[in-house]
């Protein structure tokens, strides 16, 4: 059993790793120039991982993929400068709803670049939802280990 309760320092340098994370995988998306690059090197990995080529996206596509990476690198930066917990719990709860779409499109069209995706993303919902060590008992630890 996972026996592992984060400190409130340790809870927020994993909110500012998910940022960090956020923001180098989101970047690419944010305009329809970098997200043509990144959209054609996806569709390469996703065929070497033995899938279909990915599908060509129209205006309206990129625009929506341009609208997420937007918000993602806001989202990041907002979480980089202040790491509060209660924004690791709502970026957990985003992640589960991006991980349900993501497992819902894994589903439909079994294509393995999704798994890349949804690893990552499931396993930063799973460790922002950790519960935070109380700052007492951080105290009463650090007082007891003294005597």
């Amino acid at each position: 059993m996972l026996n592992f309760i984060p400190s409130l320092a340790t809870f927020r340098r994993i909110v500012r790793a998910s940022a960090i994370y956020d923001l180098a995988l989101a970047a690419p998306f944010a305009t329809p120039w970098t997200f043509a690059l990144v959209l054609a090197q996806l569709s390469a990995v996703n065929q070497r991982l033995g899938g279909a080529p990915l599908p060509a996206f129209s205006t309206f596509h990129v625009l929506i993929a341009c609208l997420m990476g937007s918000i993602v690198l806001v989202w990041s930066v907002l979480r980089i400068a202040d790491p509060q917990p209660r924004f690791g719990r709502y970026d957990a709860a985003g992640r589960f709803l991006f991980s349900t779409w993501m497992a819902w499109a894994l589903a439909v069209t079994g294509e393995p670049l999704i798994w890349l995706f949804l690893v990552l993303e499931a396993a930063w919902c799973v460790v922002q939802c950790l519960p935070v060590r109380a700052q007492s008992a951080q105290r009463s630890n650090i007082g007891s280990l003294a005597t």
